[in-house]
């Protein structure tokens, strides 16, 4: 993230903000970058008497300010960080007068998580004018892939498409989970190695052979023996599997396929483009349509979101998975 580079470059520079407000629903560059102002402003000497960690919970915005003001003993700046910050959100605005006039010698960081500052009031004008506001938005599961990607040739690794996909598909959108994961496989595998879905399933515990990404294939395939056996094995392995993922995968499968049918251009460039999927898996979507006529895919859609309303206990009197997922490939295929 560029902004994360830049922010990262002024203190390289020795040229910090006196405020560092973060922000925003993605806490992993919350953490990282006031982690990196923690570990790289002070030396270790100068820690001990210069640097302070608050938590919202625990502190008020007065004792916030009164710690700000101090000066530093025998180093050019001291470090103040305040954790969970969000829970000061109902006082936080009288903040204004020292942010108006912060104290030079001073880094205050703010970990303002899950919320964001009003751009409306004067706090957030000011702090913008004297420091530092750094929003951290989620990303959307489509640009996960992406980022594991950037975060690894970082790093000088490669990784394939699926392997991303199985990442995603089984940690999801976080980004802090996704990461500690990537490190432990760092740690493993040599530099410059690809990670590969065999990787994974060793490193990690994620098999290749039985996760979503291999029975939305199947099913677009009309492979029936495969999506069986992965359902057979979801089954027998709930906690690791839940319904609610597998359903939500097939429906974002199955609502893209129903734009690939609506394209008038189906070359694999504008398909990856319009669908936001990766070219490597534009052919599975020619396969499905094959398969599955416009007419036919809307009933599935249809037919899914009757069983996402069942495996939440609507009308289904708490089917047990293995049922839920039985009806799911008889609807299906």
């Amino acid at each position: 993230m560029d902004k994360v580079k830049e922010i990262v470059s002024e203190i390289n520079n020795g040229n910090p903000k006196p405020i560092y407000f973060l922000m925003g629903e993605e806490p992993y560059y919350i953490d990282r970058i006031s982690q990196y102002i923690a570990n790289n402003v002070l030396t270790e000497d100068e820690k001990g008497f210069n640097q302070m960690v608050l938590y919202g919970k625990d502190t008020s915005v007065d004792e916030v300010v009164a710690n700000a003001k101090r000066f530093p003993m025998m180093a050019q700046y001291q470090v103040v960080i305040v954790k969970e910050a969000q829970h000061l959100s109902r006082t936080i605005e009288s903040l204004v007068p020292y942010a108006e006039n912060p104290q030079p010698t001073t880094i205050l960081v703010l970990c303002y998580k899950y919320k964001k500052l009003d751009k409306r009031k004067k706090l957030y004008k000011t702090i913008k004018k004297s420091g530092e506001l750094f929003e951290s938005k989620k990303l959307y599961e489509n640009q996960v892939a992406d980022w594991i990607r950037r975060t690894l040739a970082g790093k000088k690794y490669k990784i394939s498409p699926k392997s991303c996909v199985m990442l995603v598909e089984f940690l999801g959108t976080d980004l802090s989970k996704i990461s500690n994961e990537l490190d432990k496989l760092t740690l493993i595998v040599p530099v410059t190695t690809e990670i590969t879905p065999e990787l994974i399933e060793e490193h990690i515990g994620i098999s290749k052979d039985f996760n979503n990404f291999e029975l939305k294939k199947a099913i677009g395939e009309r492979n029936v023996k495969k999506a069986s056996r992965i359902i057979d094995y979801f089954a027998q392995n709930p906690k690791d599997n839940p319904f609610v993922v597998t359903i939500t995968l097939l429906n974002t499968f199955f609502t893209q396929l129903l734009q690939y049918h609506g394209l008038n251009d189906h070359s694999p460039g504008n398909v990856a483009k319009i669908l936001g999927v990766n070219p490597y898996f534009v052919n599975e979507y020619v396969v499905a349509a094959k398969n599955y006529p416009m007419k036919r895919v809307s009933g599935i859609i249809s037919s899914l979101r009757t069983l996402d309303l069942k495996g939440k206990g609507v009308g289904a009197s708490n089917m047990a998975q293995a049922d839920l997922l039985k009806e799911l490939l008889y609807e299906i295929v």
